[in-house]
């Protein structure tokens, strides 16, 4: 396949609507608008969601729950996940990101301490749980907080 041989698929591309220039166009008049009314008026229709007056869905239904807008998301790793690095190794949020541990960082890495860490490593991560925090410690590393 060459550059100057692609095509588009059928029906991906519609012509441009225009609107009506003469009696011969098909949509000349009143352009496709019919007559009168509120739809054919200029700035015409009505509010995304209005029901003519009938009490809208969204509010027939009942409201629940609550988002809080002030929420902090940590991207999680757990302690014994970390025992594929060397020893010695500064464990920070890219190298995570990069071996695949995290995807998203979110607010920051938080280290939770499930598992054993059987090496000595340096951590650094926004937050730590205490049983993670010893868990290094007993390894021989340490835990920074970024």
């Amino acid at each position: 396949m060459k550059l100057h041989e692609l095509q588009y698929t059928e029906g991906s591309r519609q012509n441009d609507y225009r609107r009506g220039r003469g009696i011969g166009s098909g949509n000349g008049k009143t352009a496709g608008k019919g007559h009168k009314g509120q739809n054919a008026r200029s700035g015409g229709g009505v509010a995304i969601g209005f029901e003519g007056g009938q009490m809208p869905l969204w509010r027939r239904l009942p409201k629940r729950g609550f988002k809080n807008v002030n929420r902090v998301e940590y991207a999680v790793v757990n302690v014994n996940d970390l025992n594929r690095f060397d020893e010695g190794t500064l464990v920070t949020p890219a190298l995570l990101k990069e071996v695949g541990l995290i995807g998203k960082e979110f607010h920051g890495v938080k280290v939770l301490g499930a598992g054993k860490l059987e090496k000595k490593l340096t951590v650094q991560a926004a937050k730590f749980s205490k049983s993670a925090e010893e868990a290094i410690k007993n390894a021989g590393g340490t835990a920074e907080v970024i």
